[in-house]
């Protein structure tokens, strides 16, 4: 299908993945970065660690962009529910957001994490007539998120202190 039809592939082609977003993102070390001379010594600077207070973020995007972001609430964990609904939700924004893609088979692009090989997920995947791509077994990170979304998302946020996940929300959407 890519080779035959490249812009056909790539209007369908949607994917999704999981990250973590912590309240205390300290600066990467490219953004710390600073020009001393040669006779100065570089500024000793104390190594933060990330804060404890962090949210999950599920997004699922395509060559348009976003398309639907979900957080999940503090105190809760992925189920094969909790993503069979948060499927359900995707395809409300998906109808809302790319009609176009309500009228065609949606190519669907995960990893193979249990929430998402369950039997619920499966049937809901099923129920909403995606097609599934592929994913290779023992290559985790093989999603376009890893390479692509994600760094430069987390560059972003990099040196910044969140008090809420509200304030997450609000930086992520000046981002996007």
């Amino acid at each position: 299908m890519f080779n035959r039809n490249l812009n056909e592939f790539s209007g369908r082609f949607v994917t999704v993945d999981e990250t973590w977003i912590h309240h205390n993102i300290p600066e990467a070390k490219e953004q710390s970065k600073q020009w001393v001379s040669s006779a100065e010594r570089a500024p000793k600077k104390a190594k933060v660690g990330l804060a404890a207070n962090k949210v999950m973020a599920t997004v699922f995007w395509d060559a348009s962009g976003i398309i639907h972001i979900d957080y999940l609430q503090k105190c809760k964990t992925i189920s094969g529910q909790y993503y069979s609904e948060l499927l359900e939700r995707f395809d409300t924004d998906l109808e809302k957001n790319r009609p176009h893609l309500s009228k065609k088979k949606v190519l669907l692009h995960q990893d193979n994490a249990r929430v998402h090989t369950c039997v619920v997920a499966m049937a809901k995947i099923h129920k909403l007539r995606y097609e599934l791509l592929p994913h290779p077994a023992y290559f985790t990170d093989l999603a376009p998120c890893d390479y692509f979304l994600f760094p430069n998302w987390k560059k972003w946020l990099g040196g910044k202190r969140f008090g809420s996940i509200e304030e997450v929300i609000t930086e992520r959407n000046a981002y996007l």
